[in-house]
């Protein structure tokens, strides 16, 4: 959350009072939506953990998910150099969009990246299914072992494929391997992210630097 120094830095006289908002997921990095805050909705915003928004249309306090229950829970409160738009990372509880979709701007083309964050969740929603349901399902039933199992074959076919030059096949055995690694990391309850954060620790590191 920002401190008391970079609240008082904002330049609410700038914006007549009225500060834009972009709210990103946290994870993904997907844009989710455009909104306004007052000082008193980021007050109410920073209190609850819960991005609460000023209501051009109805004049008054709106906090997002409070007839759906979608709430876009705060992770990070930041602002951009000229003081006068906000930046906040959430963790979305359901769909943003009032159409059920999971950005406001759904249409727009994501950065291929983002992806693996949805592959995530949506690996993560077949965890308990019926196996019958999918491969996916199927797979999380048949334990740790299958699954480790089945990202060592498909890492020695990345490995097959990038030593016979053929760049389709090498492209479709790492989608392989990424998906099946996935699932396993989704089966010993490792998130993506805590992956990630020990390649940045690494990276900040001179010994190991890339």
């Amino acid at each position: 959350m920002m401190d008391e120094q970079q609240l008082n830095a904002l330049d609410w006289d700038k914006v007549d009072g009225l500060m834009p908002v972009i709210v990103q997921d946290a994870v993904s990095a997907q844009v989710l939506m455009l909104g306004y805050v007052n000082q008193e909705a980021l007050a109410a915003t920073m209190e609850s953990g819960n991005v609460t928004f000023y209501s051009r249309t109805k004049s008054r306090l709106w906090c997002k998910g409070e007839t759906s229950g979608h709430f876009l829970k705060v992770v990070e409160i930041t602002a951009d150099c000229d003081k006068d738009t906000l930046l906040i990372t959430a963790n979305p509880i359901g769909p943003t969009c009032h159409l059920g979709n999971v950005s406001c701007f759904e249409n727009t083309q994501q950065p291929a990246m983002t992806f693996i964050a949805h592959l995530e969740q949506f690996l993560a929603e077949r965890k308990d299914a019926d196996p019958s349901e999918s491969y996916t399902a199927k797979l999380f039933s048949k334990g740790t072992k299958r699954i480790s199992q089945k990202v060592g074959e498909e890492g020695v076919e990345v490995a097959l494929a990038a030593m016979a030059k053929d760049r389709e096949e090498l492209i479709c055995e790492s989608a392989d391997l990424i998906y099946h690694l996935t699932v396993l990391l989704q089966n010993e309850g490792v998130a993506l992210e805590e992956v990630v954060n020990q390649l940045k620790s690494r990276h900040g590191k001179k010994a190991v630097r890339f």
